[in-house]
């Protein structure tokens, strides 16, 4: 069994939990109603958790455009390519769920799409924030506060949307 290792740092958005394994990070939560899902357990950090929070920290200074972090992403084929595509936006790009589903190879399957975007193990890091509707609209975020979230991380990067 692998070990697990856990830090929390605080952000413009909440406080953040960050998990990993002894080689990559594989899980990220944004504060929801003041609670993150393992707040009864110790911190315990290792040198993957180290240079996250550098990361997360220049992320939220803006001082980081991108995250040079090992990632390992549990999920079904259809969600790591979901995940895969998403990695490929940079700072300040957006993609609609169609356009998405396109680039995944599953044209009309927007809905699926946005469930898998839902189910991201790492916002942030990889970017599931980035992706509106077809018109430009926020249709929802499953981080944190839900659309204030995604609101601060949309404006953080300049990515102009619809109301």
């Amino acid at each position: 069994m692998t070990n697990v290792f856990l830090i929390r740092l605080d952000s413009p958005i909440g406080r953040i939990e960050v998990l990993a394994d002894d080689a990559a990070v594989t899980g990220l939560s944004i504060e929801r109603d003041g609670a993150l899902p393992h707040d009864g357990a110790p911190e315990r950090s290792n040198p993957v958790l180290d240079r996250a929070r550098v990361e997360l920290d220049e992320y939220f200074a803006g001082a980081r455009t991108e995250f040079d972090l090992p990632v390992r992403l549990e999920g079904t084929e259809f969600q790591q390519a979901v995940w895969a595509e998403l990695g490929r936006l940079g700072w300040g790009e957006a993609i609609s769920y169609g356009s998405l589903a396109a680039a995944v190879g599953r044209p009309g399957s927007a809905r699926a799409i946005g469930g898998a975007v839902g189910a991201n193990p790492v916002p942030i890091i990889v970017g599931c924030h980035r992706v509106l509707a077809a018109d430009g609209r926020i249709t929802g975020y499953s981080g944190g506060e839900g659309v204030p979230t995604k609101l601060w991380l949309l404006g953080h990067e300049r990515i102009g949307f619809a109301a």
